[in-house]
């Protein structure tokens, strides 16, 4: 059965010198795993550089009921960066958070909410100008709205914590080690405040930035089975 949709890439592995298997999140909010062949022409075909990270596409794709992986036959750009693939920053981003989306909605269905979410998104970065090294942090705080574990920040009390697993403030410590303590605990309400707009007014130094990154990875771990440890958060850490 042919399909046409949208979807988003999120990542791919070479399995031939002509073979790829494309990890993707399309435009009704599924996961699909697919395989391309990839053209020898210059002039037509399936390229490697369009399933560049969180490149979103048109697809068309091939599914059998009798087979894990879907066969794309025809792919092309739904959505044309204009500075996402040349600006160094927006690039090193767009990896971390390649990387970040694979293992966060590696459970979803039937989520279009999420698709628009993250699409949105990758239009707001690649037309930003200004300083855009709160970006991925306050995506991947959103993104919880739409998988389903949004923090409750309304019950804060002064030198109250933070139950990382329940996902709200306590006034009493719990009885295991997934908590923030009182000084970091207060930092959570101002970040659940923060949007694309407002992000560049809540400054951070290099270490503090790598602190909230480390306390939300630990709070997807907690609610994604099979989160993956994030492996190119030391490139971010390079650059903010």
């Amino acid at each position: 059965m042919l399909v046409n949709t949208q979807g988003i890439v999120l990542r791919t592995v070479r399995y031939s010198d002509r073979g790829l298997i494309v990890h993707l999140l399309t435009r009704q909010g599924n996961r699909v795993s697919a395989s391309v062949r990839l053209s020898v022409s210059r002039r037509g075909g399936l390229h490697k550089q369009l399933f560049a990270p969180l490149n979103v596409l048109n697809i068309v794709y091939d599914s059998q009921p009798s087979r894990q992986l879907v066969t794309i036959r025809e792919a092309s750009l739904a959505l044309s960066y204009s500075f996402m693939h040349t600006d160094m920053v927006k690039m090193s981003i767009m990896m971390f958070l390649s990387e970040f989306l694979d293992s966060a909605t590696r459970g979803e269905r039937d989520n279009p909410l999420l698709y628009d979410y993250i699409t949105q998104s990758m239009e707001w970065i690649d037309a930003a100008t200004g300083a855009v090294a709160n970006f991925h942090l306050v995506m991947m705080i959103r993104l919880t709205r739409f998988i389903g574990f949004f923090p409750n920040t309304e019950d804060y009390r002064e030198n109250c914590y933070f139950d990382l697993r329940d996902g709200c403030y306590v006034l009493r410590m719990p009885l295991h080690s997934d908590v923030l303590m009182p000084a970091e605990a207060r930092v959570i309400g101002t970040l659940m405040r923060l949007n694309y707009s407002n992000m560049h007014l809540f400054r951070m130094n290099r270490q503090q930035r790598r602190r909230v990154i480390e306390v939300i990875e630990q709070y997807y771990r907690l609610h994604v089975p099979g989160f993956q440890h994030l492996k190119s958060v030391d490139i971010l850490s390079e650059l903010f």
